[in-house]
């Protein structure tokens, strides 16, 4: 009897430990790549072949310096579909030089200064009573509200973006995939 107990235990003691490490130790794929905790929103960003287009305006932008500083951000990063479902020519036309302090905007306000993994989104929305106000460095005010299990973000604009990979870890914040393309209020 004692030898199935210290059996039993020891089984379960490695079933733990090879979950917690392996809970641990991935975060989630995001366009077939591979995300890893310990490069930053930069680095990471350039190995998505959905998030080409992010990673083109936040180079016109010159933001890379600022997205791979210390943070902590929260970035809902747009993949190249939600930019592509813009109107026609809206892409081209904000990478253009002239047009920099718009497209800055344009980014920043997918940017919070924060380190917001979805569980502590889906709080502040709970405890808001459905609906929580999220400030941008844009100064755009998103609002996130869960629909189901799938947090929403609509901008000034009633543009609604769902989430839909949470929570890539960065070492300095957190990226989440969105579907769409918050912009400033116009």
């Amino acid at each position: 009897m004692l030898k199935k107990t210290l059996l039993a235990a020891t089984a379960l003691s490695l079933t733990a430990t090879f979950a917690f490490a392996d809970g641990h130790a991935k975060n989630p794929m995001v366009g077939g790549a591979e995300m890893l905790a310990e490069k930053n929103i930069i680095e990471n960003a350039v190995n998505s072949p959905i998030h080409t287009t992010l990673v083109a305006a936040v180079q016109a932008a010159g933001l890379v310096d600022t997205l791979q500083g210390e943070g902590p951000f929260t970035v809902f990063a747009p993949t190249d579909d939600a930019f592509a479902a813009l109107p026609a020519g809206t892409v081209d036309t904000v990478l253009l030089p002239e047009n920099k302090e718009l497209l800055t905007q344009i980014l920043t306000c997918h940017v919070v200064a924060a380190d917001a993994m979805s569980e502590a989104i889906g709080g502040m929305i709970s405890d808001d009573g459905g609906m929580h106000v999220v400030p941008t460095l844009g100064g755009c005010m998103l609002e996130a509200r869960m629909d189901g299990d799938m947090i929403t973000l609509t901008d000034e604009n009633g543009t609604v973006a769902t989430v839909t990979v949470a929570d890539v870890k960065q070492s300095n914040g957190v990226i989440h995939v969105i579907d769409a393309v918050m912009l400033p209020k116009s």
